[in-house]
């Protein structure tokens, strides 16, 4: 199952941050951004009542529409929460050993937050396959560059400081997929997720692009 999901996510190489002031507004994004074939979903915990959207995105619409993981998850007991409510896979701003743990237990990708060369190896020996490189705007598209000259093999996936602008840049430096928060989901804070729907096409044509 995880190489599973890992494989979806890296095909489509785009995940969907989201974050929204209500539960209502977050599952709405969710819809937007698969109806614009964009179906890496990361749900984040800022988001009110989280794990209860987990539940109702994992209950109402189609695995196979459908690549479902909880974002801004700290630690081991919220790990836990995300994956009992339907969660595929665990993204964190930083890296919880216990975190970390827990979902190579569960077989279950964790992807953990990592700035530095030395955070990537300690997160990479914990079993994390994909590390998140977060912010991606500290340093940019040229920064994976570097990480992969002595360590080619690491699967980085960059959110924060990603854009329709440099997609391609991130994508042709050598990152597996790249997470998209407020450039994808603006749109929703007016109430227009068919903005988002055709924002989440766009992302997903930008990468097709790049790797073609």
């Amino acid at each position: 199952m995880k190489n599973d999901v890992l494989k979806r996510i890296t095909d489509v190489g785009v995940v969907a941050v989201v974050r929204a002031t209500t539960a209502e507004e977050a599952f709405q994004i969710a819809e937007a951004c698969i109806k614009g074939g964009l179906p890496a979903i990361e749900l984040t915990f800022t988001v009110p009542n989280a794990d209860q959207v987990i539940k109702k995105l994992a209950q109402t619409i189609d695995p196979k529409d459908l690549i479902l993981g909880a974002g801004t998850v700290l630690d081991a007991k919220t790990t836990q929460i995300a994956i009992d409510a339907g969660a595929k896979y665990i993204v964190s701003p930083g890296f919880d050993l216990e975190s970390a743990q827990l979902c190579q237990k569960l077989g279950v990708p964790y992807m953990p937050g990592c700035l530095t060369i030395t955070e990537m190896l300690t997160a990479q020996k914990a079993g994390a396959e994909v590390v998140k490189l977060f912010p991606g705007s500290a340093f940019g598209p040229g920064y994976v560059k570097a990480v992969k000259g002595p360590l080619p093999n690491i699967n980085i996936m960059p959110t924060g400081g990603v854009s329709l602008d440099n997609v391609e840049q991130w994508i042709k430096n050598g990152v597996v997929a790249v997470g998209v928060g407020g450039e994808l989901t603006a749109p929703a804070k007016t109430g227009d997720f068919e903005g988002v729907t055709a924002n989440a096409r766009a992302f997903v044509e930008a990468v097709k692009r790049a790797r073609s």
